[in-house]
């Protein structure tokens, strides 16, 4: 049983005790006491004894559903004279319920939000609250988690009014619940404006609960609405969560996991992209980061992926799936992390990390300003040795030190290693 079920049982006692002054039991699926107005009830099983002296055997019984949970409300007779019709007595307990479990969940969806928020923007430094905030909101953070940032701004914000999109952020907790109250007793709706509001609150739903479902997710903890048509997933993004997209070339030896990792992360993700675009007919930008160690890690995740969202966006197609290491010169220039960069210029060369001739050959062909036989000059090769040399640099790297844009990229990249490794050995 999780600590909000136990809080909305809690609430949903006292709240029926006090209209009905009636004994009320909470109880789990297995039929155990979790909530009572007779406190000392609490951990046994449900049974009527006709010693408890209550005024009649018969009881009001109510399905209570909330999140994952599920158990039952038990109310008695009254205490008082004050006699209540059992119909008019299920339709309170039932409207508790639904008020008391929506207000709860509509708390428990903000403060995940904002501790998601925290968590991508570093702004908690206490590891130990960050981990005991999460286990209060079922989010776990044992797994290495790396970010997805999906941009489905053309399906969520799609004919939503400016003057909606501006009033975003203000929280109204009882809207719901005031609606419902209204329709049932037949009164205008006072929160029309609002339509528009819920109206996206529903799409994006939709899309988290496609993303939760496409994932095979128990839930929607590790997703996040940042607003904006912009929505957060929480990655597990160990071999065992992302093994339907590893190759077993990408887990051998020296194969860095934080980038191995972002490869078989951008092949999850563009299946994920396939099935958003299917289900909201609309175009669907995702950006995605690697993995980074420890739970403040989440922040240079989310950089990663905000930053190859919004540089992929503007230099690449839209409609796509964008990540650092295939954003070219463009990563270079728009990053403005230095760590980040040589991060990824050491991921772009890696597979030359045990080919030192093809390394020299590569300083020594930008040396000589791509002119082959120059370079072959240089090197004492023939010029067909040296051709063979940059058809298997491009084989491994998949870049090619002929084209212009991948040897300005290229040599980005030589120079970053280089710069990197003198910062090392002073």
């Amino acid at each position: 049983m999780t600590t909000h079920f136990a809080q909305v049982a809690s609430l949903v006692t006292d709240k029926i005790t006090n209209l009905l002054y009636a004994p009320v039991f909470v109880t789990d699926r297995q039929g155990v006491i979790i909530s009572s107005s007779e406190p000392h009830r609490v951990g046994r099983r449900f049974k009527h004894e006709p010693e408890d002296n209550w005024a009649i055997a018969n009881f009001l019984r109510i399905p209570l559903q909330h999140e994952m949970e599920s158990g039952e409300v038990i109310v008695c007779n009254p205490d008082t004279q004050e006699q209540i019709t059992p119909r008019l007595a299920q339709a309170l307990i039932e409207l508790v319920i639904l008020q008391t479990t929506q207000t709860s969940q509509t708390n428990q969806h903000l403060l995940k939000n904002q501790l998601i928020y925290d968590l991508l923007h570093n702004s908690i430094h206490d590891e130990a609250m960050i981990l005991s905030r999460s286990a209060e909101l079922g989010i776990d953070l044992a797994p290495p988690r790396a970010v997805i940032l999906v941009d489905a701004t053309d399906y969520i914000l799609e004919n939503i009014p400016e003057d909606t999109l501006l009033g975003r952020n203000k929280i109204q907790n009882n809207h719901v619940q005031n609606n419902q109250l209204g329709e049932m007793m037949g009164l205008p709706d006072r929160n029309l404006p609002d339509r528009n509001l819920a109206e996206q609150q529903r799409r994006t739903q939709f899309v988290i609960s496609s993303i939760v479902s496409f994932f095979h997710l128990p839930n929607d903890t590790i997703c996040a609405d940042l607003g904006h048509g912009k929505i957060v997933v929480l990655k597990a993004s160990d071999s065992k969560n992302l093994d339907p997209w590893v190759r077993s070339e990408e887990c051998a030896e020296g194969f860095g996991y934080s980038w191995a990792n972002l490869t078989a992360l951008k092949r999850a993700a563009n299946a994920l992209l396939a099935r958003l675009r299917n289900d909201t007919g609309k175009s669907i930008d995702i950006g995605i980061g690697r993995y980074h160690p420890g739970v403040q890690g989440l922040a240079r995740s989310y950089e990663d992926a905000r930053a190859a969202l919004s540089l992929g966006q503007r230099f690449q197609d839209k409609n796509r799936v964008h990540c650092l290491g295939e954003l070219g010169i463009a990563a270079f220039v728009g990053i403005a992390d230095e760590t980040t960069k040589i991060d990824l210029a050491k991921y772009l060369l890696s597979p030359l990390d045990h080919e030192p001739e093809l390394l020299l050959t590569l300083d020594a062909f930008f040396a000589e300003d791509c002119c082959p036989s120059s370079t072959s000059k240089k090197l004492s090769i023939h010029r067909n040795t040296l051709s063979y040399r940059l058809e298997k640099i491009t084989s491994l790297t998949g870049l090619d030190a002929r084209r212009f844009d991948e040897a300005v990229q290229m040599r980005l990249c030589l120079l970053l290693r280089s710069l990197q490794l003198s910062q090392s050995y002073p």
